[in-house]
């Protein structure tokens, strides 16, 4: 079962805590410390699907040397605010990785591994690109 903990620690600000004792700082833009907690959401997304992109371009026997995804997404105007459409960027690099192989990780991520995009996916639509960049 997953578990996580969030924590006051004064002000605006609060400490984010899992299940393996990993912590995150989050409050509010004014604080000036700490993640927003909606984009926190946004990192929770890029983060699990490049665990997956990275676990199954390895299993692939492909070479990748740097990974980097942005997340950007359009939020309703009024409260509470729902992300409505949320688009990654995914930046690859790798002396061997294809357009097919790359595309059908993320396909693969996106939808069937991916916990955080399916589950967010209810509400929002989830669009993506990627690059590929050749290099060591």
């Amino acid at each position: 079962m997953a578990s996580a903990v969030v924590r006051w620690i004064g002000g605006k600000q609060f400490v984010g805590i899992d299940s393996t004792k990993h912590s995150v700082v989050l409050s509010t833009a004014d604080e000036g410390v700490g993640m927003k907690p909606s984009e926190l959401l946004l990192v929770a997304l890029a983060s699990c699907t490049a665990v997956d992109v990275v676990e199954i371009l390895g299993k692939k026997r492909l070479t990748l040397t740097a990974l980097s995804i942005s997340a950007t997404a359009e939020q309703e105007a009024d409260p509470p605010w729902t992300f409505r459409k949320i688009h990654l960027k995914y930046q690859l690099t790798g002396p061997d990785l294809t357009d097919a192989a790359v595309a059908q990780a993320i396909a693969l991520s996106e939808e069937k591994y991916c916990s955080v995009a399916s589950t967010v996916r209810g509400k929002a639509e989830i669009t993506y690109e990627y690059e590929i960049v050749k290099g060591d």
